[in-house]
């Protein structure tokens, strides 16, 4: 069998903040195969996208991770110095942020933006970017790329800020594509259309991807695997059919009652008691679910969390479905 394109193991990471020690990866584990999907979902605060920022190295100075390993392509990106992470940040791990309007430069044209990209991470010549940029902006079916490329980001929608954002992801041919929530905050045909054009640049190019959401029905339609998070732990992996069909986690089985859809209708509609813990406390139980779920006892407080990953479906839990 085939080594994992990303394989995270263990992964432990803290925040020190005025207000206490934040600790806000727990020993998090998943890997992800080349050309595979694989969906992360939880609520907001969950953990996915500080999971991200780890794999990629872009937390700030305030962050340590304290425990683990995070392998891609063979290479421990933990150990990488800062110039070599640097080289494989943007080159072989693209990212696609939640705000595209925050995370373009809102005083650089989009397609000087995307030709920085092509000057750091390819052998394109100077003369050739413009080119190569407008041949990106066309691939995200931007509409009149020749025209857009001179645009600024604000002068452009929403929909287009995220395409503009993929095109940047993706001009460098990635093995792995990070999406944050690329769907926020656009209407429902454009949502639609940005994840068609994510679905066919990962066939295209046979590249991994790991879609992040608090959507579950968004990555049910898109995702081969589901990793479910809570509160900085990974409760439930498999692969989504069988997720949908079997949940495991009390926590995944309550993400899917709250879905409309899956409920059948609003009187059906079943909403997940309780909010996420504070996460600088020093008496965390070591199920961070506990506190919330109807089948938690003293031992889901106290015993660290089992690993129970038969036939491929892994559930973290003392009393599993």
């Amino acid at each position: 069998m085939d080594a994992p394109l990303l394989a995270v193991e263990g992964l432990s990471l803290e925040f020190r903040t005025r207000g206490g020690t934040v600790r806000a990866l727990a020993d998090v584990s998943l890997s992800l195969s080349r050309g595979e999907t694989l969906g992360l979902v939880g609520e907001s605060g969950s953990g996915k996208s500080v999971l991200s920022y780890a794999i990629l190295r872009i937390l700030d100075d305030a962050a340590r991770v304290t425990a683990g390993s995070v392998r891609f392509g063979g290479m421990d990106l933990l150990s990488l110095t800062d110039a070599q992470m640097s080289e494989v940040r943007g080159r072989e791990i693209g990212m696609i942020f939640q705000n595209p309007r925050v995370a373009l430069n809102p005083i650089r044209r989009v397609g000087e933006q995307i030709g920085d990209v092509l000057g750091r991470h390819t052998t394109t010549l100077r003369a050739q970017r413009r080119t190569r940029a407008v041949a990106a902006l066309q691939s995200v079916r931007i509409t009149d790329p020749q025209r857009r490329h001179d645009a600024y980001p604000f002068e452009m929608s929403g929909g287009q800020c995220q395409r503009v954002m993929i095109a940047m992801a993706l001009a460098s041919n990635p093995s792995l594509l990070i999406a944050d929530e690329p769907t926020t905050g656009l209407d429902v045909t454009t949502q639609a259309a940005i994840m068609q054009l994510l679905r066919d640049a990962a066939a295209d190019r046979k590249m991994a991807t790991i879609l992040i959401t608090h959507d579950l029905a968004l990555a049910a339609e898109n995702c081969d695997r589901i990793a479910v998070m809570h509160a900085g732990h990974v409760v439930e992996v498999a692969p989504t059919g069988e997720l949908f069909a079997n949940p495991r986690h009390p926590y995944t089985r309550a993400l899917i009652d709250s879905i409309p859809a899956a409920a059948g209708s609003l009187a059906k509609l079943d909403a997940i008691p309780g909010t996420l813990p504070d996460l600088r406390r020093a008496d965390l139980p070591s199920c961070r679910f506990a506190e919330r779920c109807r089948r938690a006892d003293e031992t889901c407080r106290t015993r660290a969390l089992p690993r129970d990953n038969g036939a491929g479906h892994l559930v973290a839990c003392h009393h599993p479905l």
